[in-house]
């Protein structure tokens, strides 16, 4: 049934629930696990500009966001291989993928290319207007993943 299961981690505490309960599944199923984690390394430009008034890129400004992008991938390691060790403790091997971009897309993207059967994902228990104004990740996926989506609270 869901013997190949994509699961979403950020290293939140409702992304270690999603990974628990993915867990327990795999344990039941006799399934596989494939962690993913998406980080971005997208700058806010701020309310009052845009691409068009922002100021030119300086070398200095290039290599703080180089060093930025290369720290948020890092982390992401970190936040894969906690989640393996979590998983190794329970005598469960998994895959692990890492991606930039939108985290919605990517997972999205990454259980199309992997024909997972599904996908487990935290959630944060935004508020709507957090949701509006930040996006909710279990929310987006729900609606464009191409498999049933478990959403943990």
């Amino acid at each position: 049934m869901f013997n190949n299961i994509l699961v979403a981690v950020d290293g939140s505490e409702p992304s270690k629930k999603a990974l628990n309960y993915a867990l327990e599944l795999v344990e039941k199923l006799d399934g596989k696990i494939t962690l993913i984690h998406v980080y971005s390394t997208a700058v806010s430009l701020g309310p009052s500009m845009d691409a068009i008034s922002a100021p030119a890129l300086t070398p200095a400004s290039a290599a703080m966001a180089t060093k930025m992008a290369e720290e948020a991938k890092q982390r992401g390691e970190r936040i894969l291989d906690d989640a393996e060790q979590v998983a190794k403790k329970r005598g469960i091997s998994v895959e692990k993928v890492l991606r930039e971009g939108d985290a919605v897309k990517e997972i999205v993207a990454v259980a199309k290319e992997g024909k997972f059967e599904l996908i487990v994902v935290g959630h944060r228990g935004l508020s709507r207007l957090e949701e509006l104004v930040l996006g909710a990740v279990s929310e987006g996926v729900s609606h464009k993943a191409p498999c049933p989506v478990l959403i943990v609270k």
